[in-house]
């Protein structure tokens, strides 16, 4: 495996200083999807431990939903030769979700199932950090979604701490480009699965990813002015490296 990862490397080590997301001493639990964003959200935590100023542990997890074609046995040979502790946690959200439920909006409770296990899964490791990879241009249409659907200025936070679970979750890629993170993938052997969810590309979200895509073609520089604004206006927790400047 060939790990040409410096730009990846940058965007991340900045934001995990901005917004203060490791600690010395923290066990972080890596949410892999078997997705390009958390595989590559993965090799980048893999690298950065090796030289961050604040030593910590690494772990991955991988939630296997039980749908009937998919297969995550792949990923095990890739975390052994990132040399990370892993777990392949299967479940029967497939089977709830869409046998049981039958759910119009089946996405809303996957997603609660997946995030319950999540947590869950990571305290069993030992871990205080769980670190999943929603990039920047998921910070910019989650945005939108507030808004549009809404009605709310506001997009998720780059660190949250759960008090219920005492587990903070943190996002280190709110400050890398998807772009960037396809280039990486496709230029390393990276065993990205697809995904084998019926509702894949056919969600809300893909619609305004759409919008953001048509949107930035007649405003040049858009995304970059989003994100910004996010900071300036300290919405979501984006404003922290805004006040440490200061």
């Amino acid at each position: 495996m060939k790990l040409n990862i410096r730009r990846l490397l940058s965007r991340v080590r900045r934001a995990v200083d901005d917004y203060d997301m490791i600690s010395p001493g923290d066990k972080i639990a890596v949410g892999v999807s078997g997705g390009k964003d958390s595989l590559a959200l993965l090799c980048a935590l893999s690298e950065l431990r090796r030289f961050y100023p604040a030593p910590f542990d690494l772990c991955a997890i991988t939630l296997d939903p039980g749908f009937p074609t998919g297969d995550f046995s792949p990923l095990a040979a890739f975390y052994e030769a990132l040399g990370v502790e892993y777990r392949i946690v299967p479940s029967d959200v497939y089977h709830v979700v869409f046998e049981v439920r039958r759910e119009n909006n089946p996405c809303a409770l996957c997603a609660r199932m997946r995030r319950g296990l999540l947590h869950d899964n990571a305290k069993a490791m030992g871990c205080n950090k769980l670190a999943l990879g929603h990039h920047f241009d998921d910070v910019l249409v989650t945005f939108l979604m507030n808004l549009f659907n809404e009605g709310h200025l506001g997009s998720f936070a780059p660190v949250t701490y759960l008090d219920r679970k005492d587990i903070t979750v943190i996002r280190p890629f709110v400050m890398t480009k998807e772009s960037e993170i396809v280039s990486f993938v496709e230029n390393n052997q990276i065993p990205v699965i697809a995904s084998p969810c019926p509702e894949d590309k056919h969600t809300d979200r893909e619609k305004y990813r759409h919008l953001l895509d048509t949107l930035e073609k007649d405003n040049d520089g858009l995304r970059h002015k989003m994100f910004l604004a996010l900071q300036k206006a300290d919405l979501s927790g984006y404003g922290v490296r805004k006040k440490k400047e200061e």
